[in-house]
């Protein structure tokens, strides 16, 4: 077997066997495939795209490149969500600890952020001493005795999916479904977990921007995880305009943080409260999805939620007191209002601008291996369909650096359109697979 004709076969638009895949996918991990011949499957697979059992069978021989967590020995239901990337997507960090209140164990492998998404990592790591890279032994112990985890990916777990990402980055071949379906559901099955949720993210800022793009990739994550003998449930959800009102990751852990005080944004509370309840049916945890949000409510509603989030921040080495004293997180030393000229309704809070103002502030990455400023960020003021007064204003934009400020700035005007009435109404779940 030569790779050379797996790229030539691939290029034609033949489909792979399991075998030919796992010959491509070993050598590679191996080192010995180059990555030129690699980078060229990639972009022959871009052109002409995967069978589903071609992407069965490149989740599978990822899953085997590295080991996987055992939880077998726990009897209750291990459960994950997964967030295809928006813009103030804090859902993570709200979800989690409902969950794992409830008795379902979460081991929650995240990313971080890039361009204009933000990533659950790089908001944690914003909790002084809080730890997201912890071997594997380390992590299921916290399952174990915390019922949940959130921590990074490792060189344990899938390493050949943390190579190839590399790769796709730098050659345009990230855009590809059938490979997006491999990396994410690689890394949920080597999690050890019963069951997955997937938030598939549709809009201006999402990476899927039409509903018919969402659900194709939503149905090919569902099939892959459902072949795998894996109970997935996928929801799509609009990121049109930033979800909550905080972008940024300090300020997204405190928005976090009075959600699950029950001060927190609508849209982020409904939204949390929907996921989990999806997770706690998967889970078995409620006969039908109208108990599962009852418990859910509950648990958010009495506080055990909260006091769950704080037992992950003390196991995994962060400071338990940002909890009550939000002070103890990074803080911007600037601040400026971004106000109205006219008076209106806002028809438009375009959320990849808005995450991209955010990014170039310092939040996010222009390169996978930028610096994050963690205190920096922006708060929404105003939101699709809200009434504005001129002078009034439609976000505040919090930095450390005078010249990011202005770069971010543009996109910021960018961002807002006003008009004399209100647009119509965007559901926040389109729908659920």
């Amino acid at each position: 077997m030569r790779t050379v004709d797996l790229i030539r076969k691939k290029r034609e638009g033949q489909a792979l066997t399991p075998e030919e895949i796992a010959f491509l996918i070993r050598g590679y991990a191996r080192g010995e495939i180059p990555d030129y011949q690699m980078a060229a499957f990639l972009m022959a697979t871009v052109w002409r795209g995967m069978t589903p059992e071609e992407t069965l069978a490149l989740t599978e021989e990822m899953v085997r490149s590295g080991r996987t967590l055992d939880l077998s020995h726990l009897p209750e239901a291990k459960v994950d969500k997964h967030s295809t990337g928006g813009v103030g997507d804090k859902t993570s960090l709200v979800l989690t600890p409902i969950v794992a209140a409830a008795g379902v164990r979460v081991p929650m492998i995240s990313g971080r952020g890039l361009a204009h998404t933000g990533g659950t990592l790089d908001k944690l790591e914003s909790i002084p001493g809080f730890r997201v890279q912890l071997p594997l032994e380390t992590i299921r112990r916290l399952v174990e005795r915390v019922g949940a985890v959130l921590v990074g990916q490792s060189e344990e777990i899938v390493p050949a999916d943390l190579k190839l990402y590399a790769l796709r980055d730098v050659t345009a071949t990230v855009d590809c479904v059938p490979l997006i379906v491999a990396s994410i559901m690689s890394k949920k099955i080597a999690e050890g977990i019963d069951a997955l949720v997937l938030d598939v993210k549709v809009g201006k800022g999402a990476f899927m921007k039409t509903e018919a793009e969402a659900r194709d990739l939503a149905e090919r994550l569902v099939d892959v995880g459902r072949r795998l003998g894996k109970r997935v449930r996928a929801l799509l959800t609009d990121m049109n305009q930033p979800l909550g009102r905080a972008v940024g990751n300090a300020l997204e852990v405190i928005e976090s943080l009075e959600t699950l005080k029950g001060r927190g944004p609508e849209d982020l509370r409904a939204l949390s409260l929907e996921l989990a309840a999806h997770m706690l049916l998967v889970g078995d945890r409620a006969g039908d999805l109208d108990d599962a949000r009852r418990t859910a409510e509950r648990l958010l509603h009495s506080g055990a939620a909260l006091e769950k989030f704080r037992q992950i921040i003390e196991a995994q080495g962060g400071d338990p007191r940002v909890v009550d004293d939000y002070a103890r997180l990074p803080q911007a030393r600037f601040r400026w209002d971004y106000v109205a000229e006219t008076e209106g309704v806002v028809i438009e809070a375009h959320a990849e601008r808005l995450g991209l103002a955010t990014m170039l502030l310092g939040a996010g990455r222009e390169t996978l291996h930028s610096p994050i400023d963690h205190a920096v960020g922006l708060i929404v003021h105003k939101k699709v369909g809200e009434r504005v007064t001129r002078g009034e204003a439609l976000c505040t934009l919090l930095y450390n650096d005078p010249e990011r400020l202005r770069r971010a700035l543009e996109h910021v005007r960018a961002a807002f359109v006003l008009d004399d009435s209100a647009p119509p109404s965007d559901p926040l779940i389109k729908a659920v697979l």
